[in-house]
């Protein structure tokens, strides 16, 4: 790559506030005290939707829902996802990151309590709410990583808070339904429980509100959504497909299994020791991969694994394991990797902010596009070769998208 012109060097180094400096010099190291407040955040992004899938058959027997309903239930978080996560950006410019991400997580405590009252209506309101804090935490998080953390270490804090982010949905998708059998209200109760990490993390953020001021009060100019730039596509195409493949997998993966002779129970663990292998799989990557700015074999290499296991459940069913093994191995380093993108592929918080608000907004809508063509390609072909297929090749097409995304480019060097 040939060096920065020195007029684009300063021109970046004018735009770009003092947290998005090189490689740390400009940063203070990472406090504990600012890795705690990541790591609540993070444990607040999917605890309030992952209980909902354990919970769905007693949500139907207990509000007369049809399947139909409860699937529209559990997609209507990625929807709006999709709806909301463009707008983002313009906010945190107008008001500062820190505090929308306060005010995000405040709604969030009342989206969750929402859903859970006594009506239907609550739990379909209640989920649009909580679902678009959500949004904004998604979009925030990588802003506020890029601003107040060295560069060489967001990858490392980039890991830890998908770590955290993975262990709660977990932990969320086991004890919902025991929860439902044992507190009072039963399984509205059950989804309701998360909302003590969101006041958790409230009170962790509410301190660095505190100097928040927002770029439109300092004189910076707002960062455009970056549609016309071929790096911040690569990074959205990567998200997008990654995403698919993991949202599909935890759909289907259960339902393969047992058409292909599994019973049910195995089916189920073989979905947990998916997510087990993902989560070991993200905390490892930055270990692998220290000091290494070029990310681009990692990226297609990890994609290659999820196709790999794809292909291993077309070809031989009867290696579920193995299979089980390469997707949870290379989904979660392109989830990393994917979120990694957003903050490691701007020059600003401003900038990582529009990213990935873009990445995310089309990214969750490609991912909940993909558990319901899947299903119509299953329905119609009435076996699984034929989407399993497809879900081989778009891991080939995750690996090209990667090795663009993990080039080490900023956005300004790639519209030159």
């Amino acid at each position: 790559m040939s060096p920065q012109p020195a007029s684009a060097s300063r021109r970046h180094s004018a735009s770009a506030p003092p947290a998005a400096g090189r490689a740390g010099s400009a940063r203070p190291a990472v406090s504990v005290g600012l890795l705690v407040a990541i790591c609540l955040v993070a444990a607040n992004l999917r605890t309030t939707l992952t209980g909902v899938g354990a919970l769905l058959p007693e949500i139907e027997r207990g509000s007369g829902l049809t399947s139909s309903w409860g699937g529209l239930l559990s997609t209507l978080p990625l929807l709006t996802f999709a709806a909301t996560s463009p707008l983002v950006a313009r906010a945190s410019h107008r008001w500062g990151s820190a505090r929308l991400l306060v005010a995000a997580l405040g709604v969030l405590a009342v989206g969750t309590v929402v859903r859970s009252l006594p009506s239907v209506v609550f739990l379909f309101t209640g989920t649009v709410i909580l679902s678009a804090a959500i949004a904004f935490g998604n979009v925030l998080l990588p802003a506020l990583i890029r601003r107040s953390v060295p560069a060489h270490r967001i990858q490392g804090v980039s890991a830890l808070y998908v770590t955290v982010m993975g262990l709660m949905a977990a932990v969320s998708s086991g004890v919902s339904a025991p929860l439902a059998h044992t507190v009072p209200g039963s399984w509205r109760a059950a989804l309701a429980w998360g909302v003590a990490f969101t006041v958790a993390a409230f009170l962790a953020w509410l301190p660095r509100m505190r100097g928040d001021k927002p770029q439109a009060s300092t004189g910076e100019t707002h960062s455009p959504v970056p549609w016309r730039s071929r790096l911040a596509w690569q990074v959205t195409l990567f998200m997008g497909l990654q995403s698919l493949a993991f949202y599909t997998a935890v759909a289907w993966l259960p339902s393969v299994l047992i058409d292909r002779g599994t019973s049910s129970t195995t089916a189920g663990w073989m979905l947990f020791y998916y997510q087990v292998v993902s989560l070991a799989s993200s905390s490892l990557l930055p270990l692998l991969t220290r000091g290494r700015h070029d990310q681009r074999w990692a990226a297609a290499g990890a994609s290659v694994l999820v196709a790999g296991g794809f292909t291993v459940l077309v070809a031989a069913p009867a290696l579920s394991v193995l299979a089980c093994t390469l997707l949870g191995l290379g989904g979660g380093a392109c989830l990393v990797l994917a979120l990694t993108f957003q903050s490691q592929r701007a020059g600003s918080s401003g900038e990582a902010a529009a990213l990935a608000g873009m990445a995310q907004s089309i990214g969750y809508l490609v991912a909940a596009a993909g558990p319901l063509l899947l299903g119509i390609l299953h329905d119609t072909t009435h076996n699984w070769t034929l989407p399993l297929t497809v879900l081989a090749v778009l891991g080939i097409a995750t690996a090209v998208a990667g090795h663009g995304a993990g080039q080490d480019r900023h956005l300004h060097q790639d519209s030159r």
